[in-house]
């Protein structure tokens, strides 16, 4: 069966596409169109349809629309109820019309599609199959939080040969990825994509606040949660998004935090009594949220737990097309990599870099042509394979640079120009990792759980190792990663770490790079001093 899977009613639109139940491609709009989370500066009912990306996605497979068995819709405008308390029916109405209207844009941005073959898949049912469906331990318990779906913002269930066995769902308004939303926005970030910034102050902070929280938001036992409204300038100012961060905003976060870590540890006990699966999978934005997951691997009662790479909004077109490939008979094939996006030949990459009368070389070992540039302490943009779908960097987007340079930490962040606060991550080869990092799970091949640092390495990679003494780290594999792995084995033999800096390719407010010519775009607007794109380098004059 061949299936294409959209999501576009909130953030971060994407696709996605199944054929025979092989994913064959997956891509966000973002890459395409260059407008960060796939938002249009417009009202919104023109948020955009992934139009580009589910072009690219057909053309991969060499399909046609009309080639199409079904078109999959990772929201479903039937499910809501338009008086949902403390949310605004206005929106929801908005929401549902642009849904329903689907078929339609569809079809006019894929002339020849059929728009009676458009199904529509329910938001937490998509983020359920995005991570149950494709894991690669198969059957198993499954979680899914995130801010909102149509009426809900959780589902807790069970997959059993594929089919999905629905224990929970919180209804709304009650969220906890809208009460995280509500701190990000209060503490002076943007609302629905800035939760990552809150997770790393979070470290700068203690819970101050934590006992007024856990009277408003706390578990149940029926699997599920309240969040009752706070009154978040009794607890901390409002902040201005140019204002001063004061540790009252860091004692906020790390308040906010620890609730939720909480929370979630409850829901999980609880999933895991009800089903007594041994293997957890996670999507929803939620998911994303690395620092709670590794506390639910060491403290929570799953032994395994498994997070899908694109487990925001983006993964859910992902998740919508698996859904439907096996109501239909299909059996999705495991999820081995994220390197599912845009792809470019030799040939390709060469053309680009003569229209761009750049100087390039092709070395003879590119893996030690960069692995010494970065142990003479350059910063290197690296540009190989398929980029990644989801919003981690792995090896394939990536931004590099000495692990061992404390100032390389300010350097990196005024290249991409972020916050110092935030944290840079390492790649570390596979085999080396047990020695260095500790209590999360290993191999971490997605970055998606925190390790704490050895203490006797804390002092050698302080570029990398956040103030609460942890990495968010990736794990390097040889086998899937060969080009990669070498480079990083070349820069151990040079520099006695085996580890280097890696942080997404891209400078604040612009999505990570995906063609050659985002990379030199990027190369020739940043201070960097080497582009390995392909085979290929790029050196700064």
């Amino acid at each position: 069966m061949r299936v294409l899977g959209i999501n576009a009613v909130f953030h971060d639109s994407s696709a996605a596409l199944l054929v025979d139940g092989k994913i064959v491609a997956a891509a966000e709009e973002e890459r395409f169109s260059r407008r960060k989370h796939a938002k249009k500066p417009v009202p919104f009912s023109a948020w955009e349809q992934p139009e580009l990306a589910a072009a690219w996605c057909l053309q991969q497979a060499g399909l046609s629309p009309e080639d199409l068995d079904a078109v999959a819709y990772s929201y479903d405008p039937d499910q809501v109820d338009h008086g949902l308390g403390a949310l605004d029916p206005r929106w929801e109405e908005l929401r549902t019309t642009f849904a329903r209207r689907a078929p339609y844009f569809l079809a006019t941005a894929l002339p020849g599609l059929d728009p009676a073959k458009v199904r529509f898949v329910k938001h937490h049912v998509a983020h359920a199959a995005s991570c149950g469906l494709v894991a690669p331990s198969g059957d198993g318990a499954v979680l899914t939080l995130d801010g909102r779906g149509e009426q809900t913002s959780m589902l807790a269930g069970e997959y059993r040969d594929g089919k999905l066995d629905v224990l929970a769902e919180q209804q709304l308004p009650h969220s906890l990825g809208l009460f995280y939303e509500a701190m990000t926005e209060h503490v002076g970030f943007a609302r629905s994509s800035d939760e990552y910034k809150v997770m790393a102050l979070a470290s700068y902070g203690r819970p101050e606040f934590i006992d007024q929280l856990r009277e408003r938001v706390y578990a149940t036992d029926d699997g599920g949660f309240r969040t009752e409204p706070i009154d978040w300038d009794a607890l901390a100012p409002r902040r201005a998004a140019d204002g001063e961060m004061t540790a009252a905003h860091a004692n906020l976060a790390s308040s906010v935090q620890q609730c939720l870590e909480e929370v979630l540890l409850h829901i999980s006990r609880w999933l895991h009594d009800r089903t007594g699966a041994q293997r957890l999978t996670m999507a929803g934005g939620i998911a994303l949220n690395c620092v709670a997951s590794t506390r639910l691997h060491a403290e929570g009662p799953f032994t395994d737990i498994w997070v899908q790479p694109a487990a925001g909004d983006a993964g859910t077109a992902l998740g919508a097309a698996a859904a439907i490939a096996t109501e239909n008979g299909d059996r999705v094939l495991p999820m081995t990599s994220a390197a599912l996006g845009r792809g470019f030949s030799d040939q390709e990459i060469e053309a680009q870099l003569r229209q761009a009368h750049v100087h390039y070389e092709r070395p003879d070992d590119l893996a030690a042509t960069v692995a010494s540039a970065l142990a003479d302490d350059q910063i290197v943009a690296w540009f190989q394979g398929r980029s990644e779908f989801g919003p981690r960097a792995l090896g394939q987007r990536s931004l590099m640079a000495h692990p061992g340079k404390p100032e390389n930490l300010e350097r990196l962040n005024e290249v991409k120009g972020r916050e110092q606060f935030r944290p840079v991550a390492p790649m570390v080869l596979a085999e080396r990792a047990g020695e260095i990092f500790g209590r999360g799970p290993l191999p971490s091949p997605y970055m998606l759980f925190v390790h704490d640092v050895a203490e006797e390495w804390r002092e050698r990679l302080p570029v990398v190792t956040h103030v609460d003494g942890t990495a968010r780290i990736q794990t390097v594999d040889p086998d899937d990663h060969p080009l990669l792995a070498a480079m990083i084995g070349g820069f151990a033999e040079r520099t006695g770490l085996p580890v280097v800096v890696n942080t997404s390719l891209n400078t604040a407010g612009r999505p990570m790079v995906d063609s050659p010519r985002d990379a030199l775009e990027c190369f020739g607007s940043a201070p960097i001093d080497l582009l390995a794109i392909g085979p290929f380098v790029v050196r700064r004059p």
